[in-house]
């Protein structure tokens, strides 16, 4: 028994060590990532960190270091497990809630997880903003980061909602434009956080508005609505309206292009960078094998479809083959942040050195208000004879008993003959690789012309059934309406004025009853063109759950369909 006792103990601890020397590497191969949900933040604002390490490991983070600048506040914590293609990974995340003790640029020591450490964070602490009106328990604030802009260029609207005191049915009014014509993103998810002003705890939701104008002159933007049932002292009172002050932006014409770049194509950004990838490297490339270049733009504050193209310089030496490119926006805390990304297929014909230029794409600085140059460095491609080139035959020269200069004659005339034939052979046997190569290539359709965007296409019939209102023709009105609703919702889409108006918001849906009665009803009643096409030039796509909100909570940033300002183009 005791043998036996002993060779079970002596076996559990053999699993046992090598289930140690199985997670001893895990964890001290794990990686710490720490993050933000904000780089920029006021004085007396709360933020979010996360730290998050790629392993299930049970040591709490050191978070000691960050006493010395920051408040640290509530903490949670989250495991997670994915299991993909039997692969089983675990992930655990820490989340702090910090606010800063000063205002200034301060820094995130790394944070101590075990053996591993995540990179320092930069973030910015501005001044406390003195916006608070008196001492409300319930205040709305909106502000814009450019007063004065030009055409197409991106204009961020920020909304706050402070809340001293809880709610209840809370709603915030969607965005609302008058004036010239203007495109809007959703720039970001809705941010929640917690703010002191002179003493008092407010909680505060944050959405952020790109707007983009499409011509030049006045942007009135309507002051953001909130209203909700407010409890106090234990009594839900009635519906309150609270209102920020409105907005007015000057929007500036299209300034002349610089003088070094006369043809330059209008692209407003806050920064623009060009970037380049490479299938394998260009400075060994035998002649006849094809290499892929990728070229892209990235585009900070501009939406994907206003950034050109940047075509590379084409060589005799080289045939170069374009694919469509892809076009991508993504929101980022300062605005929209846009990509093309050009790909040519190129393929060297003629052996030797061939320098591609460098590549510059002029833009408009519109924090700076200045022409600005992205560029990428030139490049140079050494195209090499391909290993299958035939060597040309050597030179035969005439022993027979001539005279000297008649000799002479004859090796040059042969000499020219072979370089003329091997010449030939070389340029025959390109071709048959070129051939080759495009013939082992999947077949390709004929490119069609590109359909313009979703939201073009939207704009075509907006702007169409507003000319239909105002000339008085409500079939064209209901032709062109319902054409846009069918891309609005492709599935389910609206069959008539009626059902379209419980999808849209006043005064939009007001001026469509009106329309069906007066098309419909049983007397004749009279529609005003003008006011229908009025509502037309900025109204709201509806969500059917708006009104199963939380308790205390706000609704989405952006319902599906997105609710923004729609316009006609």
């Amino acid at each position: 028994m005791v043998v036996g006792n002993l060779r079970t103990n002596t076996r559990k601890c053999f699993v046992i060590a090598a289930v140690l020397a199985a997670l001893l590497p895990a964890v001290s191969g794990a990686a710490v990532i720490a993050s933000v949900d904000r780089d920029e933040v006021e004085l007396n604002e709360s933020f979010t960190l996360k730290v998050t390490v790629d392993s299930a490991i049970d040591t709490v983070p050191d978070v000691t270091a960050l006493e010395q600048d920051f408040y640290i506040g509530s903490t949670s914590q989250l495991s997670n497990t994915t299991i993909v293609n039997g692969q089983i990974s675990r992930s655990r995340t820490w989340t702090y809630v910090l606010m800063a003790q000063r205002d200034g640029e301060l820094t995130i020591p790394p944070i101590v997880v075990g053996p591993e450490q995540s990179q320092p964070l930069m973030i910015t602490v501005q001044p406390q903003a003195d916006v608070m009106p008196g001492e409300a328990d319930i205040f709305v604030t909106s502000e814009v980061d450019h007063t004065e802009s030009f055409v197409q260029a991106q204009i961020l609207y920020t909304v706050k909602v402070y809340r001293a005191v809880a709610t209840r049915q809370p709603r915030l009014s969607d965005l609302a434009v008058e004036g010239v014509e203007v495109l809007s993103e959703v720039a970001g998810e809705e941010r929640t956080y917690d703010s002191i002003l002179n003493g008092k705890a407010y909680n505060v939701v944050e959405r952020v508005y790109a707007l983009f104008p499409q011509e030049s002159g006045e942007l009135n933007i309507a002051p953001a609505r909130f209203e909700a049932r407010v409890l106090q002292d234990g009594r839900i009172t009635g519906r309150k309206v609270f209102e920020s002050d409105p907005i007015n932006v000057l929007v500036a014409p299209i300034p002349p292009p610089p003088v070094d770049f006369p043809n330059a194509a209008w692209l407003p950004a806050k920064s623009v960078e060009l970037t380049e990838e490479w299938s394998r490297s260009p400075d060994n490339l035998p002649a006849g094998e094809p290499v892929t270049r990728h070229i892209r733009v990235t585009a900070l504050g501009q939406l994907e479809t206003q950034i050109p193209v940047v075509e590379p310089a084409v060589s005799d030496n080289i045939k170069v083959y374009p694919d469509k490119p892809e076009l991508r926006n993504s929101a980022v805390p300062k605005g929209i942040l846009a990509t093309r990304k050009d790909q040519y297929a190129m393929i060297g014909i003629v052996p030797g050195v061939v320098e591609l230029p460098e590549l510059q794409l002029p833009w408009w600085n519109i924090d700076s208000g200045v022409w600005e140059i992205a560029s990428l460095p030139g490049t140079t491609i050494n195209i090499l004879p391909s290993a299958n080139a035939l060597p040309p035959p050597p030179q035969e020269i005439e022993t027979a008993e001539v005279d000297e200069g008649a000799a002479v004659e004859t090796i040059v005339v042969q000499s020219t003959l072979w370089q003329q034939i091997s010449m030939g052979l070389a340029a025959l046997w390109a071709l048959t690789v070129l051939a080759w190569w495009l013939s082992s290539r999947p077949a390709r359709k004929p490119r069609e012309p590109e359909e313009p965007p979703l939201h073009k296409q939207q704009s075509k019939f907006l702007k169409a059934a507003r000319k239909a209102a105002l000339d008085g023709d409500a079939n064209g009105v209901k032709e062109s309406l319902l054409g846009w609703s069918r891309l609005q919702w492709p599935v389910g889409a609206p069959r008539s004025m009626g059902e379209l108006a419980t999808r849209v918001s006043d005064p939009l849906a007001r001026e469509l009853r009106v329309l069906c009665n007066a098309s419909y009803g049983p007397h004749n009643v009279p529609w005003d063109g003008e006011r229908l096409a009025k509502a037309l030039r900025s109204f709201s796509v509806l969500e059917d759950e708006r009104e199963k909100i939380g308790a205390d909570g706000l609704p989405p940033l952006m319902p599906r369909p997105a609710s923004v300002d729609i316009r006609a183009r």
